[in-house]
């Protein structure tokens, strides 16, 4: 089964993400996760992505979805849990055709919501340590000791694209694009939007509700 999580930034899908691919042990693709791999690992689709990332670019569609057709075929004997991607209708619709070229599809396309103010008061709170890269969130998933992180010991920081005004910003484009893919998505009779501010708990039994309606 393939699974797409989408929502704004703050709204939890990463997590959902996360919890789902461990409980039903599907694979999880993040293209950040995956772009960091390849260009660490310098594959040729890495060395591409890298070009673009190192001039703070956006990797552009066409890398994207060559990296994502590798992760669809090296994971082809599993689920496929889809974490904020496609993130425009370039991509929705690439994925698409690429999926019907190797007699598969998306078969659920789920939208966690999110009102706006909740999720300032979500994203100014995380913290993200300097060494491990572990998010943590001050007001509901504090450290035990301020500013140290309690895997590894290192320093805690505010990301500078979770700072309020950068986040109106992000919360812009993402309703832009969101207009868009909802639009793309919305006659397909796969797509379901989700209340999250629920909590983290509450979303994923109402995911798995879904999927095993299925």
């Amino acid at each position: 089964m393939k699974i797409i999580l989408a929502g704004p930034p703050g709204s939890g899908k990463g997590t959902q993400a996360e919890l789902l691919s461990v409980k039903l042990d599907y694979a999880h693709f993040s293209t950040g996760n995956v772009f960091r791999d390849h260009i660490a690992r310098k594959t040729p689709i890495g060395i591409k992505a890298n070009e673009f990332v190192s001039q703070g670019k956006l990797v552009s569609d066409d890398i994207t979805l060559e990296i994502t057709k590798d992760f669809i075929t090296i994971n082809k004997k599993k689920g496929i849990i889809f974490d904020g991607f496609p993130r425009t209708i370039g991509q929705a619709k690439g994925l698409d055709k690429m999926l019907t070229e190797l007699k598969d599809k998306i078969d659920f396309i789920i939208f966690i919501n999110l009102l706006d103010d909740e999720i300032i008061m979500r994203l100014t709170a995380r913290r993200t340590c300097k060494k491990c890269n572990t998010i943590y969130n001050i007001d509901f998933k504090p450290t035990k000791k301020p500013g140290i992180c309690d895997g590894c010991g290192g320093e805690l920081y505010q990301r500078s694209d979770d700072t309020e005004k950068v986040i109106k910003n992000r919360l812009l484009v993402y309703e832009n694009q969101t207009k868009e893919l909802k639009s793309y998505y919305k006659n397909s009779g796969r797509m379901h939007e989700i209340d999250g501010s629920v909590g983290r708990d509450r979303v994923l039994k109402e995911i798995l509700g879904l999927l095993q309606a299925k």
